[in-house]
């Protein structure tokens, strides 16, 4: 089945259909610059406007840059303050005139790892975690989700984890690649201590250049680079969106990680 994957970040919006049987985009992606301020109107145009673009009629998954509770936004760390308590799903529904499932962007990432990527097969515990404008987190147990950790944010030598340890701080600051991973590590270290994973996963653009930072980490778990890359967002989102009806609909809900789980059985079955 073919789904639109769409995925909102704070410089661009981006998106192209997807199988989600093979996790390939079936479109070359189109992307838009996110609007600036991105308050709700603005992004909900932009989003009609790359399902416009493909003159696309079906189901949309969104990757959002929040917490996002019953396709309700939760925060605004990376998006206009007016996005607090919107109900992003009905937005981009009306907008789009499609069924449209909203999941926080991290998770939509993991989601594409799980399924298709690093973490495929997977049992146990699995932090995916995404390094770029600031920290990500998407975390798993034995394929199921548990959404929203928003784990970027926690508090290291009195300072939100994602501004000492992001792809973006890097850059910024102009650290060497063993000046950053030395902070990386540090922060790794705290999520070991808190979750105890079975495996981490390194995403976001940064995960291109895994050689040059991974071989410096000393963490004990298991640390290995994303395989999905750029395309995660948009694939995870599609992946989301698969058995999902939008609550405007009257439907039952059926998550993705029921698809992600019957994935990982079928990898151990076979």
């Amino acid at each position: 089945m073919e789904i639109l994957g769409i995925d909102i970040g704070g410089t661009g919006i981006k998106g192209a259909p997807v199988d989600t049987l093979t996790g390939e985009l079936r479109g070359e992606r189109f992307r838009l610059l996110t609007p600036s301020p991105a308050t709700p109107t603005a992004v909900s145009a932009t989003v009609a406007e790359v399902a416009a673009h493909f003159s696309w009629h079906g189901p949309i998954g969104c990757g959002f840059p929040a917490a996002i509770r019953g396709g309700q936004v939760r925060t605004a760390g990376h998006v206009a303050k007016e996005w607090i308590g919107c109900e992003a799903e009905r937005l981009f529904q009306d907008s789009t005139g499609c069924p449209v499932a909203v999941l926080n962007d991290a998770d939509a990432a993991g989601y594409a790892e799980m399924r298709f990527g690093a973490g495929q097969g997977r049992k146990g515990v699995v932090l995916i975690v995404t390094l770029g404008t600031g920290i990500g987190t998407a975390l798993f147990l034995d394929g199921y989700l548990v959404p929203n950790t928003e784990m970027g944010h926690i508090e290291i030598r009195g300072k939100d984890a994602e501004v000492r340890a992001s792809a973006n701080a890097r850059e910024r600051r102009d650290w060497s690649w063993k000046q950053w991973a030395r902070r990386v590590d540090e922060y790794l270290k705290h999520m070991n201590a808190f979750l105890w994973p079975d495996l981490i996963i390194i995403g976001g653009g940064v995960s291109k250049k895994a050689d040059k930072f991974l071989p410096l980490l000393t963490v004990e778990t298991e640390v290995v680079a994303a395989q999905m890359e750029n395309e995660a967002g948009i694939v995870g989102a599609a992946v989301a969106a698969l058995y999902r009806q939008p609550p405007a609909d009257g439907a039952s809900e059926q998550t993705a990680q029921d698809t992600v789980q019957d994935r990982s059985e079928d990898d151990t079955s076979s």
